[in-house]
């Protein structure tokens, strides 16, 4: 019994310690635009929604269209998408490849690379794909939601948990996103 007391109250504990962890501006270049993208540069948005994403995982590709139709519900709530890529530089996802995804470019999403893992080491994500959502507020910037976009990676129409969508919800009604963590599956992030 103790056992699961100390289990639970380490749970407690870790969802709450996430919801309202600081998170610094960062500075990263998109791979479409070449431009830097900062957080400040979308200081007004409701939210900032952070995708982790990478050419090689094909859990990646399985969300395209979820992805979409994501960024198609919530801009006009004001909350910006993006794709970040963490292995930037390594292996085959070079600038150029990147600068080169079409899913990307057409739906107008930055593809930002963190090629030096600082905002992936900050926000803690280990799993590509994984979902970062990040609020501002009075005293900066924090993680309101990390983990899925939903229950079910692999069939999009068996999907009965939508994470991200009620994390959103949550937010543009000024609630706190229930729940703030959830168990992300896919690829793993290399450090």
């Amino acid at each position: 019994m103790k056992i699961f007391l100390g289990f639970f109250a380490l749970s407690i504990f870790w969802t709450t310690a996430i919801f309202g962890q600081k998170v610094s501006n960062i500075k990263m270049v998109d791979a479409i635009t070449n431009q830097e993208y900062t957080l400040d540069k979308n200081k007004s948005a409701t939210a900032q929604v952070f995708i982790f994403y990478t050419l090689k995982c094909p859990y990646s590709k399985l969300y395209n269209t979820r992805i979409k139709a994501l960024k198609e519900k919530y801009t006009s709530s004001n909350i910006t998408f993006a794709l970040v890529n963490p292995h930037a530089g390594q292996d085959s996802e070079t600038p150029e490849k990147l600068s080169s995804l079409p899913f990307a470019k057409d739906n107008k999403l930055p593809f930002l690379m963190d090629d030096q893992q600082v905002f992936t080491k900050m926000t803690a994500v280990k799993k590509i794909p994984e979902v970062v959502i990040i609020t501002s507020g009075p005293t900066g910037y924090s993680i309101a939601y990390r983990g899925a976009i939903d229950n079910n990676a692999q069939a999009m129409q068996s999907v009965t948990v939508h994470h991200l969508s009620a994390a959103l919800d949550d937010i543009l009604n000024r609630d706190r996103p229930s729940p703030t963590v959830t168990r992300a599956v896919g690829c793993n992030i290399k450090f």
